[in-house]
């Protein structure tokens, strides 16, 4: 099977987010499983960066407000995966984010910067721009790449099938309804019942609309978003599609998340016994003294890696300082997002030296060492996808405390209250709570800080959690299944 994976960034070259993680693991493990799978990635000048054995399939010419486009093929240098890149320097050579100018603004021509990956991605599978390779299956990530089943419904020799993705239904890529002439689609297009929405072009629905099949990353967030409180205004769209909406976890790559090899972390350790997870100690150690927190092994360190945004609850986590401070625990904060949070983090480490700390921005190495270090993950998120912060936790026997919603609710078991044993309990890997409440938080915050203070059980509860198996491996299969479904023309069910 001939699969084209069509996304805006992909790890490590190009990261902003859970997005990047996925397309820079997924196609590996879609590799074992057989599959033949290429990419198609916007020609960032990371992404170019990162290309080897660089050729060029077809020059396209001038589309989109560029006057020259040029279709690249190689390997990516980060993983061996055959990729096309497409090389249009007046769209994409640009510094920092792919998404916005260095002020936070929103690149004023995004319209046509990712109406081209998705028109690129439909002629590929038409067999115009590379006659030698054409793909059984087009899946398209989120909204930078969900015009791709837009334009591969506008052909109707194709017989190509077509997955859309959603990561993160709340960015949405909304555009002014006079940008819609730029994208080269029939005018029955700009209506309610396809890319219109309440007056703006939604790249989002042109994925939701037009996919064989739609997916989220958790099987929890498909139901969620089917919901007025989740659905973001696309909720009755998504319920029109009926069981053609369905959730597929997202995995961990275990060669770069594993604390057994992780050359990131200052001590190895690994899940069986007090002996080999002598090394977690020591990374807790490390992480408080290049934090400035106080050195003290029996003080709980909750952790925070994250983008400082409303969406992932961390006004909870300042509300309950004083909560935490009363616990006798530690808070490490490593993230960047609305500069709000950022300026109320910053003042609440100052205000306690020794107690408190933030460093701003994102490093990921540093974020190996915060999983690794802290004895619990903070993901208190209004609404999350999936997550994969409290997946690589649960690999590191941090044990995450997570609000009960999304891939949190389909990825943490919850330890129950802190009767004796119930920690303990077979399969019990963390802490959830419900209410976005600071008091909600704080109970399942003081729920881990009483079984912490009891050695076994806190050491039964991580190795419940190292015991997780979430790999792309399964994933994959997953996404195998459904690609066959699809070309055998099987009803969802």
């Amino acid at each position: 099977m001939k699969i084209l994976q069509v996304g805006a960034e992909i790890f490590p070259l190009l990261k902003t987010g859970g997005l990047a993680d996925v397309l820079g693991a997924l196609p590996q493990a879609l590799l074992v499983e057989g599959a033949d799978v290429r990419l198609l990635l916007p020609g960032m000048p990371a992404i170019l960066d990162g290309l080897d054995k660089s050729q060029v399939v077809c020059e396209i010419g001038a589309v989109f407000g560029a006057a020259r486009v040029t279709l690249r093929k190689g390997v990516l240098s980060c993983s061996g995966v055959e990729a096309y890149v497409i090389d249009a320097p007046y769209l994409y050579r640009r510094p920092g984010s792919p998404y916005q100018a260095a002020n936070g603004q929103e690149w004023p021509d995004n319209a046509q910067r990712f109406a081209l990956l998705g028109w690129v991605a439909a002629h590929l599978a038409a067999g115009e721009l590379d006659p030698a390779w054409l793909p059984d299956m087009v899946h398209a990530h989120d909204w930078h790449a969900a015009m791709a089943c837009a334009y591969v419904s506008t052909n109707p020799a194709s017989s190509v099938g077509s997955v859309f993705t959603v990561h993160n239904l709340a960015y949405q890529g909304l555009f002014e309804p006079g940008d819609f002439p730029l994208f080269g689609l029939p005018s029955r297009y700009m209506m309610p019942t396809s890319l219109e929405f309440h007056g703006q072009v939604s790249f989002m629905k042109a994925g939701l609309k037009y996919a064989n099949r739609v997916t989220t990353v958790s099987p929890t967030y498909a139901a969620e978003i089917a919901t007025a409180e989740f659905g973001c205004g696309l909720d009755g769209v998504i319920r029109a599609r009926g069981r053609e909406v369905s959730g597929i976890l997202n995995g961990v790559d275990g060669a770069i998340w594993d604390p057994a090899t992780d050359a990131y972390i200052p001590a190895r350790y690994s899940a069986g016994s007090a002996k080999t997870m002598a090394g977690k100690a020591r990374c807790k150690a490390a992480l408080q003294k290049a934090l400035g927190l106080t050195l003290d092994a029996k003080a709980p360190v909750f952790g925070v890696v994250s983008r400082l945004t409303s969406q992932k609850g961390l006004d909870l986590v300042l509300a309950v300082v004083p909560e935490l401070l009363a616990m006798g625990a530690q808070l490490a904060v490593q993230g960047s997002g609305d500069h709000t949070l950022e300026a109320a983090f910053t003042a609440a480490a100052e205000a306690h030296p020794g107690r408190i700390a933030v460093r701003l921005g994102y490093d990921e190495a540093f974020a190996h060492t915060m999983i690794a270090g802290a004895d619990a993950m903070l993901v208190p998120s209004r609404f999350e996808p999936c997550g994969l912060t409290q997946l690589y936790a649960l690999r590191y026997g941090t044990v995450p405390v997570v609000r009960h919603v999304g891939g949190l609710a389909d990825t943490v078991v919850d330890a129950g209250d802190a009767a004796p044993g119930a920690a303990g309990a077979p399969g019990a890997t963390g802490f959830k709570f419900g209410p976005m409440l600071p008091n909600a938080l704080a109970g399942a915050m003081e729920r881990a800080v009483q079984v912490f203070r009891q050695p076994e059980r806190w050491a039964q509860l991580q190795q419940n959690a190292m015991a997780q198996n979430f790999s792309w491996g399964t994933a994959a299969k997953q996404y195998m299944q459904l690609y066959q479904s699809i070309l055998s023309g099987a009803k969802a069910v």
